[in-house]
C-alpha cells in the first residue's frame, strides 16, 4: 500500500533520493487501522487539536518546523515520502498553506486520507483596507483614490523587485477572506469536529475514546469564548494597534477594533500615505501599546512603534509554534492564555 510514496520522488523529479526506499516502505506501516493512526498536520492548532482528540490512538507530526511561515514553507521530498506513508494529511483547507494543492495532487494516488479541516467554515471577509487594495487591484481604480493612489504607482515602478510579493501572490489563495479562523474559538470547535470525524472514520474501533477527547476540547474551547468576550467587553476602549491584521475574526465576534500595519500577509506593508493615516488613528485613540507577532519585528511596524511613542506587547498568531513554545510544551490553550493576559493590558 505504501510503496506508492516512491513514486512522489519521481513526481517532484528527485527520483534518486529515494531509490532504496520502496523496499523498505512495505515493512514500515502495515496500516495503522488496527494500531496507532499516523497523522501530519500544518500549522499549529491543527497538530494540537488533532493530539488532544487522538489521544493515545494517533501520533501527530506537524510537517512544519517551528517558527516557520506557513504561506511560503515548501516541504522536501523526504517531507512529501513521510506524508505518503500516513494515514492522513491534515491542513486547512482554506489556501492558507502555499504548498497544499501540490501535495494534493502529488498524493492523489497514495494510500493517505487528504483532510480540509476547515471544509464547511465560512470565512470572514477582510477588515484591512491595505489588503483589500491587493485584491482588487484594478477593479476599483476610481473608487477610493485615497486609498489606492499610491498602490497603483507601487504596481508599475516595482513589479519585480520584491520576491516576498510574488511569493505572498501564489500563496494567497484565499484573496480577500481572512484566514486566522483557528483564533475563534467558536469556529475552532468546528475544526475539531472536522477532525474528529476523519479519525472515526479511520479508526471506529476507538470512536469512543475519540469522541470522549473532543466533547472535552470542546469544553474548553467553550470556555476560552467567554474569557476572550469577558476579556474584550471589559476593556476601556476596543482598539489595538497591530503588526499584522491576524485578528479579524475577534472584531466579528467580540466588537474588538485592530488598527494594523500590514495586511493578512505580514509582507503586505503600507503606502507613506496609509502609514500617516494609521499613525494619526493610533493617536486619536490615545493608543500606549503596539502589538508584534510572536515571530516578527518588520522595520514598518517597529518605524509605527515609535511614532506613537507606543510600548512594545506581543500577541501569537498560532500559526506556528515557536522553538520556545516546542520547548516549553505550550499547547493551544496555554498560548491563548498569553494572548488574553496580552489583551487585558493592552485594553486597559
Amino acid at each position: 500500500m505504501k510503496v506508492k510514496a516512491t513514486f512522489i520522488a519521481l513526481a517532484l523529479g528527485t527520483a534518486t533520493f529515494l531509490a532504496g526506499c520502496g523496499a523498505d516502505n512495505s515493512n514500515e506501516q502495515t496500516s495503522g487501522k488496527d494500531d496507532k493512526l499516523t497523522v501530519y498536520t500544518t500549522i499549529f492548532p491543527l497538530q494540537d487539536f488533532t493530539k488532544k482528540i487522538g489521544g493515545e490512538e494517533v501520533n501527530v507530526e506537524s510537517v512544519l518546523p517551528p517558527g516557520v511561515d506557513a504561506h511560503s514553507y515548501e516541504p522536501t521530498t523526504k517531507d512529501m515520502v513521510e506524508i505518503a506513508k500516513g494515514d492522513a494529511f491534515i491542513y486547512s483547507g482554506i489556501g492558507l498553506e502555499g504548498f497544499a494543492d501540490k501535495a494534493q495532487d502529488t498524493l492523489k494516488n497514495e494510500d493517505v486520507t487528504m483532510v480540509e479541516a476547515a471544509k464547511g467554515i465560512e470565512l470572514a471577509e477582510s477588515t484591512h483596507a491595505h489588503e483589500d487594495e491587493h485584491a482588487h487591484e484594478g477593479e476599483h481604480a476610481h473608487e477610493d483614490e485615497h486609498a489606492h493612489e499610491d498602490e497603483h504607482a507601487h504596481e508599475g515602478e516595482h513589479a519585480h523587485e520584491d520576491e516576498h510579493a510574488h511569493e505572498d501572490e501564489h500563496a494567497h489563495d484565499h484573496g480577500d477572506t481572512d484566514p486566522h479562523i483557528w483564533l475563534d474559538p467558536v469556529l475552532s470547535i468546528q475544526l475539531a469536529e472536522n477532525i474528529k470525524n476523519e479519525l472515526v472514520e479511520l479508526k471506529p474501533d476507538s470512536k469512543e475514546e475519540f469522541e470522549k477527547n473532543y466533547e472535552d476540547l470542546k469544553t474548553q474551547l467553550e470556555e476560552l469564548d467567554q474569557k476572550l468576550e469577558t476579556t474584550i467587553s471589559e476593556g476601556k476602549h476596543k482598539e489595538i494597534l497591530v503588526s499584522h491584521a491576524a485578528y479579524g475574526y475577534w472584531e466579528k465576534r467580540y466588537g474588538l477594533t485592530q488598527i494594523s500595519v500590514a495586511g493578512l500577509s505580514p509582507t503586505n506593508e503600507p503606502s507613506q500615505k496609509q502609514l500617516q493615516s494609521i499613525i494619526k488613528e493610533a493617536n486619536e485613540h490615545n493608543i500606549k501599546y503596539f502589538i508584534f507577532d510572536q515571530n516578527l519585528e518588520p522595520k514598518v511596524s517597529k518605524l509605527v512603534q515609535k511614532e506613537v511613542g507606543a510600548e512594545a506587547l506581543t500577541l501569537h498568531n498560532l500559526e506556528s509554534a515557536t522553538k520556545d513554545d516546542v520547548a516549553n510544551k505550550e499547547d493551544y490553550f496555554s498560548i491563548m492564555d498569553k494572548n488574553i493576559e496580552t489583551l487585558k493590558k493592552a485594553l486597559n
